[in-house]
């Protein structure tokens, strides 16, 4: 009976070991698996660091490439806007600077007064007397910039009397002008003497152009970047 007992009681021991042994190994194995999965995590973590880090490079090179481009074309069109603007001659044959006269032939705002002003000053060139000059001041409601500036009518009406000489010199001026002038309709009335014509026309002005200044946020969620634009207007 002793001998029994004593049997049972080694078995008891060598099963209280080998459970023992059953736990540490459940627990080694525990902690590997949480280590491995905390690696994997860890590892896809900076894998999409990495994937992020190189978005943002490949997109800062592009960006500073069309800087450098940018930088050359502005070099470029510095030197030939110098030779344009100090030629000793002008477009038109004057001693004006090349600026002025593009300026003053397409306006970048839509400005009835001065648009008066040089019709006035045409007619006085002409040598006929001026009866009035009309049309509509809408430059606070008119397009002042765009992406894509096109030229944009500006209609008037004049009306002169004179010689037969000064009118006809009057259209002729008109047509020649530095600043583009469509006539629409003339309209006589007098004898050659004492001629008054009513001239319907339409001229131009060009909106200045809005610049976009993009600026580009990269995502780390996603492949997509998110784009936001501002517009400022070329001087």
């Amino acid at each position: 009976m002793a001998k029994l007992s004593s049997d049972n009681f080694k078995l008891s021991s060598k099963r209280l070991q080998i459970d023992k042994s059953n736990t540490k190994v459940l627990i080694y194995i525990s902690l590997a698996v949480i280590a491995l999965v905390f690696a994997l995590v860890a590892s896809l973590s900076l894998w999409k660091q990495i994937q992020y880090q190189n978005k943002v490079l490949s997109l800062r090179n592009k960006a500073v490439d069309q800087l450098e481009k940018n930088k050359k074309a502005t070099a470029q069109l510095q030197a030939q806007y110098v030779a344009f603007d100090t030629a000793s001659e002008s477009i038109i044959g004057n001693s004006d600077a090349n600026s002025k006269v593009v300026l003053n032939a397409l306006p970048s705002k839509y400005d009835f007064p001065a648009l008066a002003t040089s019709l006035e000053s045409l007619m006085n060139q002409s040598g006929v007397n001026i009866v009035g000059i009309s049309g509509t001041d809408d430059q606070a409601s008119a397009q002042q910039s765009s992406n894509e500036p096109q030229p944009t009518e500006i209609p008037f009406s004049l009306t002169a009397n004179g010689s037969y000489d000064s009118v006809k010199k009057l259209v002729a001026n008109l047509e020649k002008s530095t600043r583009p002038i469509t006539i629409k309709t003339i309209k006589y009335s007098g004898t050659e003497s004492d001629l008054q014509v009513n001239i319907d026309a339409v001229t131009y002005y060009q909106p200045l152009k809005t610049l976009d200044l993009n600026k580009k946020q990269v995502s780390q969620n996603s492949t997509n970047t998110k784009k936001s634009s501002k517009s400022k207007a070329a001087q």
